[in-house]
């Protein structure tokens, strides 16, 4: 008789497969525009831009090959990753909000991180586009997780 492994039941999971490639969608616009605000818009990323931008890029990379073949499994290494990111971006939100004193900046030289260098309707800076990315990525993750563990 031959050897068949067996295969978990949420290996071809609809649900999961959702999640990651909105997960993803999610990364690869996020990263998209980065790059376009730093390459084509001409505004330096500050530090603390840096450290996003390190979470949020292998995220663009990876996700996309968990989806073929599906692997859950993916949440386990993405969503650290995520939730560092995350930490970031807040701090990040923090700062250019005034809760966090500017001397506690990691911004040495070059463009300054709690400066607004760009602002929509208002209110919608790029800090918060960050928490707004990484914390739907995360949530995506995180049901990913919990859909694989059933």
């Amino acid at each position: 008789m031959p050897y068949r492994p067996s295969t978990p039941a949420h290996a071809s999971d609809p649900a999961c497969w959702m999640l990651i490639f909105i997960a993803w969608l999610i990364a690869a616009s996020s990263t998209l525009g980065a790059l376009f605000f730093g390459e084509v818009m001409g505004m330096p990323p500050c530090t603390l831009c840096w450290y996003q931008r390190i979470f949020m890029f292998p995220l663009a990379i990876f996700l996309p090959l968990a989806l073929f073949p599906l692997d859950t499994k993916v949440a386990r290494y993405a969503l650290p990753l995520a939730l560092i990111g995350l930490g970031f971006a807040v701090f990040h939100w923090f700062l250019q909000l005034g809760f966090i004193s500017p001397s506690a900046s990691p911004c040495a030289q070059g463009s300054s991180c709690s400066e607004v260098e760009a602002e929509w309707f208002g209110f919608l800076t790029m800090p918060l586009m960050s928490v707004c990315a990484f914390a739907l990525i995360s949530i995506s993750l995180f049901a990913t997780f919990v859909q694989g563990k059933k």
